[in-house]
C-alpha cells in the first residue's frame, strides 16, 4: 500500500517506521523539508512536500499539530482536491502539547478535528483513529511476549476506507475496534484530552477504566457496516 504520511513529529515516524517495516510504501512530507527528510530515512520511506504526501497513494495519515491543521491542509492542496477519494487517517488531538489542555472549542461542543478536516478536505474519506495511544506504543510493529495488542477505535463513514484502516492498525501491531459513524469522532478526541489530564498528574490512563465483568457484548457497529 502507498500511503503519505503528513507531518514530522512523533507520532508521523512511528507510525510510518511500523508500516514500512509491514512491507507499505511510504511518502513523509513536512512544512520542513530538512525534518521531512530525516524522518523519512529513519522510517526508511521517501520525503517531499505536504502536497506530495497527500497526493501520494491511496491512504494519507494526518499527524501535524491541532493548531496547524489549516494550514497543513492547504499546503497539501486539501482545497484543491488533491485528498478526494483518497482515505485520510486522522490522528489529531485538540490539545496543546505544551499544557495538555484541551482546546476550547472541544470543551464548548464544537466541530471535532475529524469534522474540520472532512470540510477542509471535501471528497476525502476521514476516519479518526491511533489518537489515544502515545507514539511510543507504535515504535515497534508487534506487542512483546505476554503484551496485549492494543486497541485502536475507528471512526469513519465510508466502509471501504474503514476496511484499509484496519489493515492498517493490524500491521502496526494493534487491534482494530468500531466506534461507529464520523459523527462519534468528537467522542474519542474528548476521551483523549480526558487521559492527557490523568497522565498529567502522573497516573496511568489504564488505570481508570476497571475489567468489565462479564462476556463482551453487543459492540457499537458503524452505520457504514449496515
Amino acid at each position: 500500500m502507498r500511503i503519505g504520511v503528513l507531518g514530522t513529529g512523533a507520532m508521523a515516524g512511528a507510525l510510518a517506521g511500523s508500516w514500512a517495516r509491514a512491507g507499505h510504501e511510504v511518502l513523509v512530507g513536512g512544512r520542513s523539508a530538512a525534518k521531512a527528510a530525516e524522518l523519512a530515512e529513519r522510517a526508511g520511506g521517501r520525503a517531499g512536500s505536504l502536497r506530495e504526501a497527500a497526493g501520494f497513494g491511496t491512504v494519507a495519515l494526518l499527524a501535524v499539530p491541532y493548531a496547524a491543521l489549516g494550514d497543513a491542509l492547504r499546503q497539501a492542496g486539501a482545497g484543491e482536491g488533491v485528498l478526494r477519494g483518497r482515505t485520510v487517517v486522522d490522528c489529531t488531538n485538540a490539545l496543546d502539547t505544551a499544557t495538555m489542555e484541551p482546546d476550547p472549542d472541544l470543551l464548548a461542543g464544537g466541530p471535532s478535528a475529524a469534522r474540520r478536516i472532512a470540510g477542509l478536505a471535501e471528497g476525502a474519506h476521514v476516519v479518526k483513529g491511533f489518537n489515544l495511544a502515545p507514539a511510543e506504543v507504535w515504535r515497534r510493529s508487534a506487542p512483546g511476549p505476554g503484551e496485549a495488542r492494543v486497541t485502536v477505535p475507528l471512526c469513519g463513514d465510508d466502509e471501504d476506507a474503514l476496511t484499509v484502516v484496519r489493515t492498517l492498525v493490524r500491521d502496526a501491531g494493534g487491534e482494530p475496534a468500531d466506534g461507529g459513524g464520523l459523527e462519534r469522532a468528537g467522542l474519542l478526541e474528548a476521551a483523549a484530552a480526558f487521559a492527557a489530564g490523568v497522565w498529567s498528574q502522573g497516573r496511568q490512563p489504564g488505570a481508570v477504566f476497571g475489567p468489565v465483568p462479564g462476556p463482551v457484548s453487543s459492540p457499537v457497529a458503524s452505520p457504514a457496516a449496515g
